[in-house]
């Protein structure tokens, strides 16, 4: 990709994904970021080679980088999102494609605060992407063409998989691998936390779990690969794993984790509607 990237916020999510641009073959010249500080912007530039531009010294950065972009990537956090399309509504050329990574902000706001007929991509990344293991949801805006999101796919091709999804599974992507992380984070605390109930050293214990779904992941990435296909090679019939399994499953384990992820997706819906009404 040779057009001008501009990256409108930069941090650690967003530097995530530009790192996976470069590394897929974006020559550093074509990127401009803008963050807040002197300091992050030179972090940036002498990191990854990019024109990295500090809106507390120069008032007017957010719109001299959108000039001439093809593709430009809101990376603000979402309370913040509106002001700043309507900052560089006016900058934009009208083919660039306008690319959210703010959780919970529509395409409907998005597209209200900038020139009508501004190509919009929503997208719902999550935090693996850092090491290149993400997964991103698309979602093309009411004036976005296939080319305009082959554009957005293009600019998190190389921090993991990108899939299209209609905006209205938005809050349930998000549940789901936005949320996700977390639950693996959390999984591996309970446990470490049981480990050391039989007796295991902490340091142990942090070994294990940790270690354990780390493995289970890479098992997982592979091609084809089907977790219940995987489980049940590890479920021996009237052994030890099955015995967990079925203790989980009376103590109804899938039916918290659905809980869960629908509070989650529900809480998403209200911060959408929140952002809305500012």
């Amino acid at each position: 990709m040779s057009k001008k990237i501009v990256f409108l916020g930069c941090g650690s999510m967003g530097e995530a994904i530009l790192t996976g641009l470069l590394s897929a073959g974006t020559p550093p010249q074509s990127v401009t970021v803008t963050v807040r500080r002197a300091e992050r912007a030179e972090e940036l530039a002498q990191r990854h080679g990019v024109t990295a531009l500090a809106s507390n010294e120069e008032s007017n950065a957010n719109t001299e980088a959108v000039a001439g972009a093809s593709v430009v990537i809101l990376g603000v956090k979402p309370v913040g999102i509106a002001a700043l399309c309507r900052e560089i509504a006016e900058h934009l050329d009208p083919g660039a494609v306008v690319v959210s990574v703010a959780a919970a902000v529509s395409l409907e706001q998005l597209e209200g605060a900038l020139r009508p007929g501004q190509p919009v991509v929503r997208s719902m990344p999550n935090t693996p992407l850092k090491v290149g293991r993400g997964v991103v949801a698309l979602s093309a805006g009411t004036t976005a063409d296939e080319h305009d999101l082959a554009a957005a796919h293009e600019i998190f091709d190389g921090s993991g998989v990108v899939l299209d999804v209609p905006e209205d599974q938005q809050d349930a992507v998000s549940a789901i691998s936005g949320s996700g992380p977390a639950y693996a984070f959390y999984l591996v605390e309970a446990m470490a936390a049981a480990a050391q109930e039989f007796g295991l050293s902490a340091e142990t214990s942090q070994v294990l779990a940790r270690e354990t779904v780390a493995g289970a992941g890479l098992m997982l990435a592979e091609p084809g690969a089907d977790a219940e296909a995987l489980r049940r090679g590890v479920t021996s019939p009237k052994g030890t794993t099955e015995q967990a399994i079925a203790t989980f499953e009376k103590l109804g384990l899938p039916g918290i984790v659905s809980a869960g992820a629908k509070a989650a997706a529900a809480r998403a819906a209200e911060i959408t509607k929140e952002l809305a009404a500012q």
